[in-house]
């Protein structure tokens, strides 16, 4: 295996894209060799399981019961499920991932203006995850935009800002209909859930991410192990290129999606909210030498100042709390301040 290029290019330049497009890489730079090659690295190839939107939202009342019972198998036993016919039509997907190439394409002084600073920022533009945290920096530029309760968004492109409206609206659509779905699957009643999750003011992020040819990818980290915070995660990516890998059986599994569908991950909160009994579970992002890998994530999460702990009717003496809690800016600042590793701020919230 070969080391990794201890010169090269500035160990401090400012964007990942910029350096895979500088042409000046022959190696990889230090600050982005981790120990990649370290990490388990057994993949298989594995069908995750699929739910259909379309019977869950009007199907017939047993077709609907029969997608929710697989909707809670799907969240308890994978945690990652594809989604099909979820009535987003292809022009506003790939609308967006047009628009968030175009993003990306901007000068990087244009971007700048969006640098990473606060990790609660309603825009946030930057590469890795947490750079001032991070001895070793992964090979991942992205855009984070908060687009509820408050819909902001960058300015340029043109047309950037509508396009990231309207995919948030139905992407959120989507969410809300999965949660009722979810808590259904749990014998809860559906008018606690927005009581548990305070979902009218709830949380809901854009994020862009962008992982450029790498010249040693068996070197590079696109992003480490790890879950995500929040409820759910709705995620579509470039068609052409994979690179995301989920933990299932204490095995990592090549996710292939298919054509047209979202993927959809439960996050720590939903763990949280359902005692344990469906799990955020890792998941990481690979890189390649050849191709750039794009993806968009639409993640929703309970209120800001919502304090989430185990739903009342999940815990009993048999089945006690397994979780304290915190308010979900608490714990999104925990988890976004610090290096990205598995499932630490959950797992500090362990009883």
């Amino acid at each position: 295996m070969a080391s990794p290029n201890l010169l090269g290019p500035p160990q401090n330049s400012s964007t990942i894209k910029e350096l895979s497009s500088s042409g000046a890489l022959s190696s990889l730079p230090s600050l982005y060799a981790s120990k990649a090659h370290e990490l388990e690295s057994v993949v298989e190839d594995g069908q995750i399981p699929v739910v259909d939107f379309s019977l869950l939202t009007a199907g017939s009342p047993e077709k609907r019961s029969q997608m929710i019972r697989e909707l809670g198998k799907a969240c308890e036993e994978w945690g990652f499920f594809m989604l099909v016919n979820h009535g987003v039509p292809e022009k506003f997907r790939e609308g967006m991932m047009d628009a968030l190439k175009g993003f990306f394409d901007l000068t990087e002084e244009e971007k700048k203006e969006y640098a990473d600073t606060h990790v609660l920022n309603p825009i946030r533009y930057g590469t890795s995850f947490n750079t001032a945290k991070e001895d070793v920096r992964y090979w991942r530029d992205y855009l984070k935009v908060t687009t509820h309760p408050e819909f902001v968004s960058p300015t340029k492109p043109d047309g950037f800002s509508e396009t990231l409206e309207e995919f948030c609206k139905r992407t959120r659509g989507i969410a809300w209909e999965l949660l009722k779905g979810i808590w259904e699957s749990l014998g809860l009643e559906e008018n606690s859930i927005k009581e548990a999750l305070g979902y009218d003011s709830s949380w809901q992020i854009f994020v862009g991410n962008i992982y450029p040819p790498c010249p040693q990818p068996d070197l590079a980290v696109g992003l480490p192990p790890h879950s995500d915070h929040g409820l759910l995660s709705i995620l579509y990516q470039d068609g052409t290129v994979d690179g995301l890998e989920v933990k299932h059986d204490g095995k990592w599994v090549r996710v292939m999606p298919l054509p047209n569908s979202f993927l959809i991950n439960t996050g720590d909160h939903t763990e949280i909210v359902t005692n344990g009994k469906y799990k955020s579970v890792l998941h990481r992002a690979v890189v390649n030498g050849t191709n750039t890998r794009m993806s968009i994530v639409a993640a929703v999460g309970p209120s800001m100042d919502a304090v989430v702990v185990p739903a009342p009717a999940l815990v009993s003496s048999e089945s006690p709390a397994t979780f304290r809690g915190i308010s979900f800016r608490e714990y999104a600042e925990r988890q976004q301040g610090n290096k990205l590793k598995d499932k630490s701020v959950l797992d500090f919230l362990r009883l």
